[in-house]
């Protein structure tokens, strides 16, 4: 005797009674569901059977296509009996459970779901064969849809502490997968040039995300399950306790990419609500090999840095925000003073680059390391050259002044943003003005901007959208272009490809120490450096936009005028 579905089919007359029962016999002799058997014998198209009994039994009608598998609440209903009775979670309010099913007639996998549930259900009608493909999908495990993810002849030399043990040895997902997951996404980073790897666990999702030129773009989303794994086995090789997740740390690893050439990564993790989230820099230290030419510095600039840096004594400093590429300026001048007959002797906070012939310190504030306590060591350890990272209070800042006024030369970072602002920094730090007009002897402030890619077009403004922009009418000529971004393969669709520096460096002249001594202000400063032809950050991003390497908007958007 027909019932459920099969019956409201022959009922609607969309069956003949024969054929029903042709397929019902069928179903039995295979233990399969009528509705299987129905759907691929031919017999109905799955999305007017859908219709069908979303109408026939008064279900709303639902799309799996149109929700991110990924994001599915896959904790609501236990996953072998999902499998089993062909019922997918959709959401929960309350007591009530939205429920994906395609035949709502099986009455007995409903009365499963309750049970284990304890909830009322509400059926939502979805199409028999998307459904079938979900199921699959729940089917598989978390390591074999990561290994979908993973190039199974991917080896890379991942430096590891071999000593160190794991965590949940009971998970679904195998060392292995993750193992070579990780190996790809580094490998994947690197290749695309990024910045910065963000592993961010969220109660539905788990996401993997890289910085590329400055900008977040979403990498991967792996399966929620490996979070534990990953999480440990990142920490395992940055040397950090795996059993401590409650509180921030950090450390480093490295990844050897080829013969002679190995990238450093500085790890940073953060307990969130649902699992720790990592942060890896990328420190690629041939970045400091470029030299000072590639860095972007006009002509001008760069040899009023080079002249600043080749003195025996004196403080240079580096301003500009978190991620503005200071580091790496600093990176390239300590390159060209390392020679054999120069002591060069840096402290960071973490040191981020390995250079050979540098002698580098990291702080440690709870030891008692501070960038204080390292600068008075390095005054005993015959220096030529000190590197700090960064200027953070009155007693570094007396330090390193007192080091730059007895022959040693002395470079370190502020946090301004530009060069003015950074003498009228210091002096509300507590720094002296005479101490800091007879040590400081050039500051340059930064920021970073898209290069344009090779798929640039012209861009066609008028004279009054140019001036409004910055540019002065002696510029417009006609000898130049300004370029727009476009996108294509090669700049994976952004329109630019890598990052240059913007710089405004300015000499300490003997006219701005006067006005440093009489107690000026950054604006007295400004003037009179723009008076000697220190051009302001938005006045050296107009040049590059005028050289065809960047774009206006770039520059709008990264200067502060």
């Amino acid at each position: 005797m027909l019932a459920g579905l099969a019956r409201a089919l022959v009922q609607h007359r969309l069956l003949r009674p024969d054929q029903a029962v042709a397929i019902q016999k069928k179903a039995d002799a295979a233990r399969t569901p009528f509705i299987d058997e129905l759907t691929q014998g031919g017999h109905l198209p799955a999305l007017q059977l859908a219709r069908f009994v979303a109408e026939t039994f008064g279900h709303p009608l639902f799309d799996l296509a149109a929700v991110d598998v990924e994001r599915l609440p896959g904790d609501l209903i236990d996953r072998k009996l999902a499998i089993e009775t062909r019922v997918i979670a959709l959401g929960k309010r309350g007591s009530r459970l939205s429920v994906a099913i395609s035949d709502p007639t099986d009455l007995q996998a409903l009365d499963r779901i309750k049970f284990q549930t304890e909830s009322t259900l509400d059926p939502v009608v979805v199409e028999h064969d998307k459904l079938l493909k979900l199921v699959e999908r729940l089917g598989r495990s978390a390591a074999q849809r990561l290994a979908e993810l993973v190039d199974e002849s991917l080896e890379l030399d991942l430096a590891s502490d071999e000593g160190a043990a794991t965590l949940d040895t009971n998970s679904e997902v195998d060392d292995a997968p993750v193992v070579k997951f990780l190996q790809k996404v580094l490998l994947d980073a690197i290749q695309a040039g990024a910045s910065d790897l963000h592993f961010e666990p969220y109660e539905k999702f788990y996401r993997i995300r890289m910085r590329v030129d400055g900008e977040l773009r979403e990498f991967a989303q792996p399966p929620l399950a490996i979070k534990e794994k990953l999480a440990s086995r990142i920490k395992v090789i940055s040397r950090m306790d795996i059993s401590e997740r409650r509180v921030p740390q950090d450390g480093r690893m490295k990844l050897a990419i080829g013969p002679g050439r190995s990238i450093d990564f500085r790890v940073s993790t953060l307990p969130t609500l649902f699992g720790e989230k990592i942060v890896m820099r990328i420190l690629d230290p041939q970045a400091t090999k470029l030299g000072i030419d590639a860095l972007g510095y006009e002509p001008d600039q760069r040899e009023a840095m080079l002249e600043a840096i080749r003195r025996p004594y004196g403080m240079i400093l580096v301003t500009g925000p978190t991620g503005s590429g200071k580091t790496v300026s600093l990176y390239s001048c300590l390159n060209i003073l390392n020679q054999p007959g120069i002591n060069i002797s840096t402290a960071e906070d973490p040191a981020e680059i390995n250079l050979p012939g540098i002698n580098q310190v990291n702080v440690n504030d709870k030891a008692g390391l501070s960038f204080a306590a390292a600068l008075r060591s390095f005054l005993r350890q015959d220096p030529d050259v000190i590197m700090v990272g960064e200027i953070r209070d009155l007693e570094t800042a007396d330090i390193a002044i007192k080091a730059a006024q007895t022959g040693h030369m002395v470079m370190s970072t502020l946090h301004t943003n530009d060069a003015p602002t950074t003498l009228t920094r210091m002096m509300n730090m507590g720094v002296a003005p005479f101490n800091i007009a007879s040590s400081v002897i050039l500051i340059t402030a930064q920021r970073l901007a898209r290069r344009l890619c090779a798929c640039k077009q012209p861009l066609d403004l008028d004279e009054d959208a140019l001036l409004q922009a910055g540019f002065l009418e002696s510029d417009l000529d006609g000898s130049w272009q300004p370029y727009r971004p476009v996108g294509c393969e090669h700049c994976s669709g952004s329109g630019y490809k890598g990052r240059l520096g913007i710089y405004q460096v300015m000499p300490i002249t003997e006219e701005i120490q006067r006005i440093i001594l009489g107690n000026g202000n950054a604006l007295q400063i400004a003037d009179q450096a723009r008076r000697e032809g220190v051009r302001d950050l938005r006045r050296s991003g107009l040049i590059k936009v005028m050289h065809g390497v960047t774009s206006i908007e770039e520059v709008l958007g990264v200067t502060n005028e």
